[in-house]
């Protein structure tokens, strides 16, 4: 398996950072991120008199702690919850306020005090050496932005919108797919990694800070190799707080989509929501305060959402009614100063009801005629337990249990599939029965199988230990995923019939089977088999914080990893043990003064296999088709009747039992990793200002995809003598790393005996899965100071390979690390270009004014250069694998029909020219009033103030259809639609929100 080479690491840290130091002099800028954070708590530290007992006590709370200074004074208070805190020593007091894994640093010794990690004070942290940003939930309030966490995510420096059709969209970090990034809650992965595409969700008012790290965090955190979002919860403290907030966006406050007309096809549209209208509302509750004083605290909300849509197509239009009363408890119990309990949990679920109309007119701009009724339900619950520990003042541990469970949306009603309506076909191909057409119909679920549905049990233990100026942090991180997925069937009803007539009576090879010109049937079956698929993902880590001076601190970490993915049976496929990754990093106060920040950080990441890969991988398919005679037909579906005995040999090309795990992955696969550098400075300006520029530098190492290219093992297996293998007892795809040699049991000789071989990368005709990343950031940031605060960044960022990476935007494929990117050879020709996460410049500003004590106003701005063109089609005749490639029936590669000649010509991805740019302008209106004990909150957010609405998506297929097995120019044709709008920046929408707390 892939291991770091810590000498060649070493190497480019050394290099990155003498570079860094020899081309920036004293007055060149430097990056203030919001914070630099490691964890989901906050760090107190700083000097005193040695031997000095120093206590820091809660705010809020009224928790306290007593550590005594050591022999150079220093003091260290770890695993704090963010907060405010007032530190004693004698007589000496000093208050400050820390966020989400902040480090303060505070002076006891004389009067001057040095505050760091905080959005509300300037001062650098030097403790620090990840990217992050930092924002609580008054900052939130004061912004205007939507109430979700991929929304506030995106604030963060260098991320971008993924497209709405892959989680709708989710942020993009580092020119990673927006399937790469890790999710927490109260330092609990709540990732769902079935296709890393959601997480479990919480209140949005239940937020206290939102943490997104943007790269270089350390050995603590894995799994991802985009970004991490880490939420912190509210939670009650000593005094009783209670509120009720209501949020509206109407429909009629809201400015119309546009429509893109079908000019393959006159009259009709390909983008048609001109007409929808969508209202939503969400109105919550909270409460928290003291249950025992100093002792217990408890905090609650409870949320209930309405959403309204009204869907028109050409035919067909739906009412769409969503929304599920959900909530968050949380509990915070300090048994005594030295071991705290905490408890959190959250239910998510969600249920949507629908009404469907068939329309006599098109495009009618109203429902018409009886809807049919329809149901879906899905969602779940968190669960965490927490314990922390301060076993002595420079020992402390922690202990982190929790579960996710999740059900995938289910529906009941007339949506569903008709199981008593199978596919069936007249001998003319005439579609004929009572099944939904066209063929093959709906998808049926298998239904004895139970509710699809996805569960994470986790575990883990972390200690902290801090001597003689290093602070060494160890942990093991435990995680279990099961993914329950049922079975479908291709066919509407589960079978396919078509009716054929026989000239001369035969009927799969038996002879006089039927009368000369008499009809016989065709039952063909396509099924996949139901499953509960389990990955176990085990993590352990070591690190240290070295403060070797003042001015000087060495960050070292090195984290392992072991994947575990299994079939429905149990059957690891996937297994990799120790996967070791290195991480490094250097802060040095360059001044000695606190005002200039020059730090350097260099790692490697890996990411789990998604649960999704067990799925496809795995299951077992049946494929079979049997003829019949029969007496008669349903009057109603027109299947046949009176079935006479299976004629001849049944054709069956899979028969539905679960692959042999070596048949379906390389032996030796190397899980997806990354390697990343990063080089930064900070310099603190006057009256809090931070000014920063920082370099990011990204690559893939391993790259992972499946293969599904039977030629090449054929080809192989010639070169080889091997003249009795049929590459059809192979398995259809095996899971690769793209570019290297693959290594799988094939049956050689067509006897059932599996024999381990390996593959030269050669046969296989793939190009090697690449994606880099390089990015240089410039930040300004002035924390709110009771009058006006801002941040602003420009990124100007290059994103190129072969692959995108676990998702492809492209063709808009959700299915992680399994995608048809690498499927055959032929379709990574002209892949190697710019990726579609790739923004060349992206500018943002956000920020807000207190116009006095009762107006404010909040702006959010962004402007982002469009991503890259290609022109997609059909893989020519001329190409190696064309055998395999050509049953592709949509276009799928880089090869595309030219304009003048109608001849297909490769166009190396994203060469075709790129997106407008786009612009985004929201504000927020704010009055707050004392009305009774309490106080009252109206603002009005303005999104998208312009009602700028560019394109975001285009329509990338230059083949309309053309016959694949010949070259000539008159069997192709182009689609009229090439380069039209798919999607658009959302309309302007206004969002009205009224809030009483007291």
């Amino acid at each position: 398996m892939s291991r770091t080479t810590p000498g060649a690491t070493t190497f480019a840290l050394r290099t990155a950072v003498a570079l860094l130091l020899a081309g920036l002099g004293p007055q060149g800028m430097s990056l203030r991120p919001a914070a630099h954070a490691q964890n989901t708590e906050a760090t107190l530290h700083g000097r005193a008199q040695p031997g000095a007992l120093v206590q820091a006590t809660n705010l809020d709370t009224g928790q306290s702690r007593l550590v005594q200074a050591d022999s150079r004074g220093a003091f260290r208070f770890p695993r704090l919850a963010p907060g405010r805190y007032g530190v004693t020593v004698g007589s000496i007091r000093r208050e400050a306020e820390v966020a989400i894994g902040a480090a303060v640093d505070l002076d006891l010794v004389t009067e001057q005090v040095v505050v760091s990690g905080t959005r509300r004070l300037s001062g650098l942290d030097f403790d620090r050496v990840e990217s992050a940003t930092v924002l609580t939930q008054q900052q939130l309030r004061a912004l205007p932005l939507a109430r979700d966490v991929a929304a506030v995510a995106l604030l963060a420096p260098g991320a971008v919108k993924g497209d709405k059709d892959l989680g709708g969209g989710l942020p993009s970090f580092g020119g990673a797919s927006v399937a790469e990034n890790g999710y927490y809650i109260n330092g609990f992965d709540v990732t769902n990694i079935r296709n890393f595409l959601s997480y479990a969700k919480m209140p949005f008012d239940a937020i206290a800070q939102q943490q997104i790290k943007t790269g270089g965090y350390g050995a603590e955190y894995g799994r991802s190799l985009g970004g991490v979002v880490s939420l912190v919860t509210q939670r009650g403290t000593n005094e009783w707080k209670a509120g009720a907030a209501g949020y509206a966006t109407p429909a009629t406050l809201k400015a119309r989509n546009r429509n893109v007309e079908n000019l393959d096809n006159a009259g009709d549209f390909t983008v048609f929501e001109s007409r929808n209208r969508q209202s939503d509302l969400s109105v919550n509750v909270y409460a928290g305060g003291p249950l025992v004083k100093d002792k217990l605290f408890v905090f609650a909300l409870l949320e209930v959402e309405r959403n309204v849509a009204e869907s028109f197509g050409k035919t067909t239009g739906a009412r769409t009614l969503s929304g599920s009363p959900n909530g968050l408890v949380k509990l915070d119990w300090s048994v005594t100063d030295s071991h705290v309990l905490e408890f959190t949990g959250i239910t998510n679920r969600r249920r949507s009801s629908y009404d469907d109309y068939i329309n006599a007119q098109t495009y009618t701009p109203t429902h018409q005629g009886m809807a049919t009724r329809s149901a879906s339900t899905g969602g779940g619950d968190v669960l965490i337990g927490k314990y922390t520990g301060y076993l002595t003042d420079q020992l402390s541990v922690s202990a982190l249990f929790g579960r996710v469970s999740e059900r995938v949306d289910k529906t009941t009603g007339a949506r569903v599939a008709d199981l008593s309506c199978p596919v069936v076909l007249e001998t003319n191909l005439a579609e004929i029965g009572c099944w939904t057409k066209p063929f093959p119909g709906p998808t049926v679920r298998d239904p004895k199988a139970p509710d699809n549905t996805d569960a994470r049990r986790s575990a883990r233990l972390d200690a902290e230990w801090s001597v003689a100026g290093h602070t060494l942090r160890a942990g093991l991180d435990m995680q279990r995923f099961r993914s329950a997925e049922a079975g479908t069937s291709t066919y509407s009803g589960g079978y396919y019939y078509r009716y054929f007539a026989s000239a001369n009576g035969t009927v799969n090879g038996v002879a006089n089977a039927v009368a000369p010109g008499a009809q016989y049937v065709r039952r063909r079956e396509s099924t996949s088999t139901s499953g509960v698929y389990q990955a176990d993902n085990m993590a352990a880590y070591v690190e240290d914080s070295w403060r070797i001076n003042r001015d000087w601190m060495l960050y070292g970490g090195l984290r392992s990893e072991s994947f575990d993915n299994q079939n429905g049976d149990g059957v690891s496929f996937v297994k990799a043990r120790n996967l070791l990754a290195l991480r490094l990093g250097l802060t040095w106060n360059a001044r000695g003064d606190g005002s200039l920040k020059l730090f350097a950080n260099a790692g490697r990441y890996y990411i789990p296999v998604a649960s999704n890969t067990n799925i496809r991988m795995t299951r077992g398919e049946l494929f079979e088709q049997r003829f019949f005679t029969f007496t008669g037909r349903d009057g109603t579906t027109q299947t046949p009747l009176g079935l006479g005995a299976s004629l001849g040999t049944p054709q069956v090309v899979s028969d539905g039992q679960l692959p042999k795990a070596a048949t379906v992955a390389d032996t030796q696969l190397k899980p997806m990793n990354q390697d990343e550098l990063v080089l930064g400075m900070q310099q603190a300006l006057a009256r809090g200002w931070t000014l920063g520029v920082m370099g990011v530098y990204r690559k893939i190492n391993d790259g992972m995809d499946d293969f599904c290219g039977h030629g090449a093992l054929e080809r192989w297996a010639q070169d080889n003598d091997h003249t009795s293998f049929n590459s059809s007892t192979a398995a259809t795809c095996v899971l690769i790393n793209p570019g290297r040699d693959m290594h799988v049991q094939l049956n050689l000789k067509n006897d059932g005996v599996l024999v381990p071989v390996s593959i030269p990368a050669r046969y296989l005709g793939l190009d090697k899965y690449q994606r880099t990343y390089q990015a240089l950031q410039f930040t300004l940031d002035k924390p709110f100071d009771g009058r006006w605060g801002m941040n602003a960044s420009y990124t100007w960022s290059k994103s190129r390979g072969t692959a995108e990476g676990y998702v492809s935007s492209t063709i808009n494929q959700a299915d992680a690390g399994v995608t048809q990117d690498f499927d055959f050879g032929s379709l990574t020709h002209g892949a190697n270009g710019y990726l579609p996460n790739d923004r060349r410049h992206v500018l943002k500003l956000f920020g807000s004014v207190a116009l006095d004590e009762r107006f404010r106003v909040g702006l959010n701005v962004t402007a982002a250069s469009g991503r890259p063109r290609s022109c997609i089609g059909f893989v020519p005749p001329s190409v190696p694998d064309f055998a395999d490639a050509q049953n592709y029936t949509s276009a799928s590669s880089y090869y595309c029909l030219n304009e003048k000649t109608l001849l297909s010509e490769l166009v190396p991805r994203g060469s075709v020219g790129r997106l407008p740019w786009t612009f985004g302008l929201d504000a927020a209106f704010t009055y707050t009033a004392a009305v009774g004990t309490g106080r009252l909150t109206l603002q009005a957010d303005v999104f998208n103030v312009l009602n700028l609405q560019r394109v975001t998506e285009l329509n990338e297929v230059r083949d309309y259809g053309r016959d694949t097995t010949t070259a000539v120019a008159a069997d192709n044709k182009l689609s009229l639609n090439y380069g039209r709008p798919t999607a658009y920046q959302t309309p302007r929408a206004v969002r009205l929100t009224a809030r009483y707390e007291f």
